[in-house]
């Protein structure tokens, strides 16, 4: 029952805040947001102080009866490498809640439900070891998403939310038949009948055969692989990614970079290896390529921005193809590397998105041209930033530098063209991520709007905390971390 209440209570609490509660009273829409994430968070500590890293396998596995004559069940587990994102999630939920306190303040209830509701398609993902159920929880998120920009998005929000469902449904529906092809497998097989379950999935024998059209294993791949590289995004899919990001709101852009483009690279690690190995082999080659181009383009383009929030999104971009270059690097080390990059990106962008959303607050515009000197006004942003950014351009001792140094050394073995040209990526960012610093902390203060500038409150300090302290000791200290993860990591590697 842990899973269940871990993936089902924020989901509960906010359907019961929509139909319960007075539209109008906005504290306690807030409270009760935040005490729900703080209760989720505390099951999400619980399950790992229960989990035992010696076993590769799904742990606290909950099945139970749902659809049977369609081999349809509601089937949860947790391993190593569902345990590290959630706790991902549950870490960062709480982050937003604070973010939005003051920012939004229309229909607050509405933002509040959609957050939580949010919540449990993210962890329902992560844990569902039925197909059909992960696509129940994978369609589950879309809708909160689409109110969240649409709702409480920026001025150009319709059109970012609108991008965001087609491109997503466009990938999930395509996903969907290949689900349905694999449930088609098991009845086929001598069991006789459906199902979905991840483990009688895995246990089939999918066939290949010549060119694309006539191999059922690399079509089956090309589906899932699909609706993933758009969720990660992978160059060029990612072209929803940068509208989502701008016009969002902070708590909606923090969840989207820190969780939501998680599951695309979740999903490509969780189904599309185990389920697909030969297909996966074949597609290498494409993907570290793609990964690739994602790093330098997406470092290039973040570098031509003139709106920090744009810049931010776009250095998603290149810091998400790192994690596809580990991923597709194929070793151990490799996979570790990139699943701990996802942890450190959430931080990182997190934070990022979280301290641009601090400052439009203030001066309600992100424009490099309008600060200059906020190192003298705002001394506890201004370290608060630093310590960010060294942890996004890979600083040692932040959690940055571990993530990529293990993709480079598991990819090189492998694909040591790709990390050579990837490596140019860290410099890029380096280049991009300092000049932001520059420019808005050490250039000159010249306009008068940022002498008065009010320096980090509590509750900012507060919502920034987690994720700085986060960033340092995973940096310092990051074997607790990889230890979840490496029996699943190598049980599904082989090595």
């Amino acid at each position: 029952m842990l899973l269940s209440a871990l993936v089902l209570t924020p989901g509960t609490v906010g359907l019961v805040l929509l139909l319960l509660t007075p539209r109008n009273a906005k504290s306690l829409h807030r409270w009760v947001g935040m005490l729900t994430s703080l209760a989720t968070l505390g099951l999400a500590l619980l399950a790992w102080s229960r989990f035992d890293i010696s076993d590769p396998g799904f742990q606290f596995v909950e099945v139970r009866t749902w659809l049977p004559s369609l081999g349809i069940s509601y089937r949860l587990g947790m391993d190593g490498i569902a345990l590290v994102l959630v706790l991902l999630t549950a870490l960062l939920q709480p982050v937003v809640m604070l973010s939005s306190w003051k920012q939004i303040d229309d229909k607050v209830k509405g933002y509040v439900a959609s957050m939580l509701i949010l919540e449990t398609g993210m962890l329902g993902a992560f844990l569902a070891t039925d197909l059909f159920l992960f696509y129940v929880f994978w369609e589950l998120m879309l809708l909160p998403m689409y109110f969240i920009i649409g709702v409480w998005g920026g001025e150009r929000r319709v059109y970012a939310a609108v991008k965001f469902v087609i491109f997503t449904l466009a990938g999930s529906l395509l996903m969907l038949v290949g689900i349905l092809y694999l449930g088609s497998l098991h009845k086929a097989s001598p069991a006789g009948v459906w199902s979905f379950a991840f483990e009688d999935i895995a246990k089939l024998t999918i066939p290949g055969g010549a060119g694309f059209w006539h191999n059922p294993q690399l079509l089956a791949f090309s589906v899932f692989a699909l609706a993933f590289a758009i969720k990660v995004p992978v160059w060029p899919l990612h072209t929803w990614l940068p509208d989502a990001h701008v016009e969002a709101p902070t708590g909606g852009s923090i969840i989207l970079a820190g969780v939501l483009l998680k599951l695309g690279t979740f999903g490509f690690l969780r189904y599309c290896r185990p389920l697909f190995p030969e297909a996966w082999q074949a597609a290498t080659p494409l993907f570290v390529t793609l990964a690739v181009i994602a790093i330098i383009v997406g470092a290039l383009v973040a570098y031509a921005q003139k709106d920090i929030k744009k810049l931010v999104a776009y250095s998603s971009v290149s810091h998400m193809g790192f994690v596809m270059l580990g991923l597709f690097g194929g070793t151990v080390t490799s996979t570790q590397g990139a699943l701990l990059q996802m942890v450190n990106h959430g931080l990182s962008s997190g934070a990022l998105f979280l301290l641009v959303g601090v400052i439009y607050d203030r001066r309600h515009t992100r424009l490099f041209e309008d600060f200059g000197g906020l190192a003298k006004v705002m001394p506890l942003y201004t370290a608060a930033f630093m310590i960010t950014t060294l942890s996004s351009i890979g600083l040692p001792g932040l959690n940055g530098f571990v993530g990529e140094l293990l993709i480079f050394l598991g990819s090189f073995k492998t694909q040591p063209v790709a990390v050579i040209i990837a490596a140019t990526g860290v410099v890029l960012g380096a280049v991009y991520m300092l000049t932001v610093v520059q420019r808005v902390f050490w250039n000159p203060l010249v306009h008068e709007a940022n002498r008065g500038l009010e320096d980090l409150t509590w509750r900012e300090v507060t919502a920034f905390a987690p994720l700085g302290l986060a960033m340092i000791w995973i940096g310092v200290y990051p074997l607790p971390l990889l230890s979840l993860s490496e029996a699943a990591i190598r049980r599904l590697i082989g090595g």
